[in-house]
């Protein structure tokens, strides 16, 4: 199933997406919620009768209900107000690629246990444009992910049981203000500034029952599912990364247990899987210095169109535009 959160008037309304027209839970059954929030709060609940009523419309049963469009929706992000957002740190390829353009070792911790850090839920948005501050044009990045919703509260959630306890996969794209990152965390604290400004996920949730098709096993030692999914960034429409989301070494099954260990997690708590080997300009542009000194950097600029596919999960659109403060934090430096 295809969850999409669309704006209907003034408030969020939450739809099914079949064969490109949205259709209000709503008006399928008065027992669906209107929001994500509630949806998946009352997971075990509605999502049989959400799917009872997606067969229908695929079975042609639902001809007399209006639907919207999805080319014509504004969309919002697929859970636009989660109750907290995580970032994971998955695959070995970019860390490796990244810490050998640093000249640095492998970390060997990285093989021992999965690792996340918070970011600002708040900040969470979906397709659309993307306001930057003058600070973030220092060495603004994009970052190629996946993430997952929770959809069932527990605590010390061992990995085999994880899975049942994501309501579906999102794109996400990271956004990374580069200089305030790598400034702060100087201090061993952050990432914040460099992160809390915007994260986005969209267009749509979708659920593990649509996904089944792209199973395959997750690597040797590890526990959880994992899927054959390719992913792809474009910035202006030209191919910048590309990458699968088969490639992670640690599972969302695996992410879910180190992130429940001692605290509750919550329906609505968002969960990223980190960037994707060759997924954010601060590791291309790295491994292109290192390989030629005269490699010119290249970071997102107003005006520049981020687009984001991964296999089944959709395309992501951004568009980047630089707020009219011109307010900066860099220059209160002591």
């Amino acid at each position: 199933m295809k969850l999409v959160t669309y704006l209907k008037g003034e408030h969020d309304q939450l739809a099914i997406l079949v064969n490109g027209l949205l259709y209000d839970t709503d008006v399928l059954h008065p027992d669906l919620p209107i929001s994500m929030a509630m949806f998946l709060n009352f997971w075990d609940d509605v999502m049989p009768l959400a799917m009872a009523a997606e067969r229908r419309i695929k079975e042609g049963l639902a001809r007399s209900v209006l639907a919207t469009p999805y080319e014509n929706a504004f969309l919002l992000a697929p859970v636009p107000h989660p109750t907290s957002c995580r970032d994971g740190y998955a695959f070995r390829q970019h860390v490796a690629a990244a810490r050998r353009n640093r000249k640095v070792d492998m970390i060997p911790e990285f093989d021992q246990y999965p690792i996340f850090y918070f970011t600002n839920h708040n900040s969470i948005q979906g397709p659309g444009e993307i306001v930057c501050m003058p600070d973030h044009f220092e060495k603004l990045d994009f970052e190629l992910e996946a993430s997952i919703v929770i959809c069932r509260p527990g605590r010390n959630i061992r990995a085999a049981d994880a899975d049942e306890y994501i309501g579906g996969l999102m794109i996400m794209n990271d956004m990374s203000a580069r200089r305030l990152q790598m400034e702060e965390m100087l201090l061993n604290l952050g990432p914040a500034k460099g992160k809390d400004f915007s994260t986005v996920i969209g267009p749509m949730l979708v659920t593990l029952d649509e996904l089944e098709p792209y199973e395959i096993p997750c690597k040797n030692g590890h526990t959880g599912k994992n899927w054959n999914l390719g992913m792809i960034c474009r910035v202006n429409g030209i191919e910048v990364s590309k990458g699968n989301l088969g490639d992670m070494d640690w599972t969302f099954a695996e992410i879910v247990e180190r992130c429940s260990y001692g605290v509750n997690l919550f329906p609505g708590d968002v969960i990223g899987s980190g960037t994707v080997g060759t997924g954010c300009f601060l590791e291309l542009n790295g491994t292109g210095k290192f390989n030629d000194p005269n490699y010119k950097e290249q970071w997102l600029q107003p005006g520049d169109t981020v687009e984001m596919e991964i296999d089944a999960l959709g395309k992501l659109h951004n568009t980047i535009v630089k707020d009219e403060s011109d307010f900066s934090i860099l220059a209160l430096k002591k």
